[in-house]
C-alpha cells in the first residue's frame, strides 16, 4: 500500500530548491479544511488553501480588504474626462433642452377641469366623447406623466422595515414567511393559506444549485457590473407598473428588455459608470421621458443602492421576483395571437432573459456578505458623479425655468 506523506509549509519550503520541490507543495494540506491538499497561496497572509470556498473563509481581514481594493480601484477608473462623462453631458444637454422646450407649451399640455373631474369621480371617458381639441390635450397629459397624480404612490418593497431582516436557508430557499397578526384572520383557520403578506418577493421555491453544476467555466468578474444593469431594469419596471407587473406580464417584460441592455440585447458593460450610463440614457430618451427623465433615474440608482445595501438575501429576492416576471411574460406570449415567426423571436428572448436572471440569481446567492456594501459604495459614488455633472451642466435651470415643479410618472411621497 502506498504511503502518503504530508509535508508541512516549512519543511515545503526547505526543499524548494531540488528537483522534488513542486511534489512536496502539492502535499500540503489546506489550512481551512484541513482535509484536501492545497493548491494556492494567499497574496496577503500567505495562507495555504484548496479552493475557492476555503480562501472566503479562511480570513475576514484578507477578504474585506480584497473588497476595499476593488473599490479603491474602481473609483481610480473614474476619470474626470472619461468617455462615460461625456456621454452623460450629452444625455443631460439633450435632456434639459427637450424639457425646456416642453415646458414653453406647458398651458397647451393641460387637461380641461371637466376632463379631470370625471376622471376623479370615476365616471368612464372614451374617446369618442371628447373633442378633437380634448382628445389632443388628453394625449399630452398622458405623455408628460400628469394623470400620474390621480395615482395612488406605490411603496417598494425594499423600502419596507420588513425587508431589513429577509431570511434565506443555506440553500437559496425561502426560511420565514410573514404572516398577518390579524385576530379575525387567526381566528378562521380556513382563511390561514389567505393570510400571507406579499410585502417582500418570495425566495426560490427550490434548492439553488452551484455554479459548479451550470457551467465548467470560472464565472466572469463583470458579473456585478452587469448585476447594476439588471436591478436598474428591475427597479424601472416596478415603478412604471406601480409594482404591479402582474397586470401586464408580457407588457412588463417588454419594457425591462428594453430598458437592460445585458438581458435585451447582450451588451457587457466594464464598468458601473457604463451600465448607469445607458440606463440613464435609455431613461430619458423619448419613448420615457414622460417618466420623469434624468430625475426619475437617479431616484432608480438610490433604488438600487438600497436593495445592495439590503444585503446578499434581498438580491436574490429582487432577482427571483424579476424571473418570475418573464415567465409569466412567457405563459402571456404562447397565447397571444401575433404570427409565429415574431411570437418565435419573442419568446426565444424573454426565454434566454429568464436564464440569464437564474444564473445571475445562483451567482449572487455564493457571493460574501461583504460583497453587497462594497458595490453599493461604488454605485453611490457613481451617483453622486452624474448629480454634479447634472448641476454643472448651466442647463438644468434653464430647462426649468418656466416649470419648477419636475413632471415625475410616479412620485414617492
Amino acid at each position: 500500500m502506498e504511503r502518503v506523506v504530508v509535508v508541512s509549509e516549512d519543511a515545503a519550503a526547505s526543499v524548494s530548491s531540488g528537483p522534488s520541490s513542486s511534489f512536496a507543495e502539492t502535499r500540503v494540506i489546506c489550512r481551512v479544511c484541513q482535509k484536501q491538499f492545497a493548491q494556492y497561496t494567499c497574496p496577503r497572509c500567505n495562507s495555504r488553501y484548496c479552493s475557492l470556498t476555503c480562501y472566503k473563509g479562511h480570513s475576514v481581514q484578507c477578504t474585506e480588504s480584497f473588497m476595499r481594493e476593488n473599490v479603491t480601484e474602481e473609483l481610480k477608473q473614474i476619470q474626470p474626462e472619461d468617455e462615460s462623462k461625456r456621454k452623460m453631458l450629452d444625455i443631460l444637454r439633450r435632456f434639459h433642452l427637450e424639457e425646456e422646450m416642453e415646458s414653453n407649451g406647458e398651458d397647451e399640455s393641460m387637461l380641461s377641469e371637466e376632463l379631470i373631474q370625471k376622471a376623479i369621480s370615476g365616471d368612464e371617458i372614451k374617446l369618442e366623447d371628447l373633442s378633437d381639441d380634448e382628445i389632443k390635450r388628453f394625449r399630452q397629459a398622458l405623455a408628460s406623466g400628469e394623470l400620474s397624480k390621480m395615482i395612488e404612490p406605490w411603496t417598494p418593497w425594499w423600502k419596507n422595515p420588513s425587508a431589513q431582516s429577509i431570511s434565506l436557508s443555506h440553500d437559496g430557499t425561502q426560511l420565514i414567511r410573514q404572516i398577518s397578526t390579524d385576530d379575525t384572520t387567526l381566528s378562521d383557520p380556513m382563511t390561514a393559506s389567505e393570510s400571507i403578506i406579499h410585502e417582500i418577493p418570495e425566495g426560490p421555491e427550490s434548492p439553488l444549485p452551484s455554479l459548479k453544476q451550470l457551467t465548467r467555466a470560472e464565472p466572469s468578474p463583470l458579473l456585478t457590473v452587469h448585476l447594476v444593469d439588471i436591478l436598474y431594469s428591475y427597479c424601472f419596471t416596478l415603478r412604471l407598473y406601480n409594482g404591479d407587473w402582474q397586470s401586464d406580464p408580457l407588457g412588463a417584460s417588454t419594457v425591462a428588455l428594453s430598458m437592460s441592455k445585458v438581458m435585451g440585447d447582450g451588451a457587457k458593460p466594464e464598468t458601473v459608470s457604463e451600465a448607469l450610463t445607458t440606463c440613464i440614457e435609455e431613461t430619458c430618451s423619448p419613448a420615457y421621458r414622460h417618466t420623469g427623465g434624468f430625475r426619475f433615474a437617479i431616484g432608480l440608482v438610490d433604488d438600487i443602492i438600497t436593495i445592495l445595501s439590503l444585503g446578499g438575501n434581498a438580491v436574490v429576492c429582487a432577482l427571483c421576483d424579476f424571473h418570475r416576471l418573464f415567465q409569466a411574460g412567457e405563459s402571456i406570449l404562447k397565447e397571444d395571437k401575433m404570427g409565429e415567426t415574431e411570437k418565435a423571436r419573442s419568446f426565444k428572448k424573454l426565454h434566454a432573459a429568464g436564464r440569464k436572471l437564474f444564473f445571475m440569481t445562483c451567482w449572487a446567492h455564493e457571493q460574501p456578505s461583504e460583497a453587497w456594501p462594497s458595490l453599493a459604495r461604488i454605485v453611490e459614488v457613481q451617483k453622486a458623479a452624474f448629480e454634479e455633472l447634472d448641476s454643472g451642466s448651466g442647463l438644468r435651470k434653464a430647462g426649468r425655468k418656466n416649470n419648477p415643479q419636475s413632471k415625475v410618472l410616479i412620485e414617492e411621497v
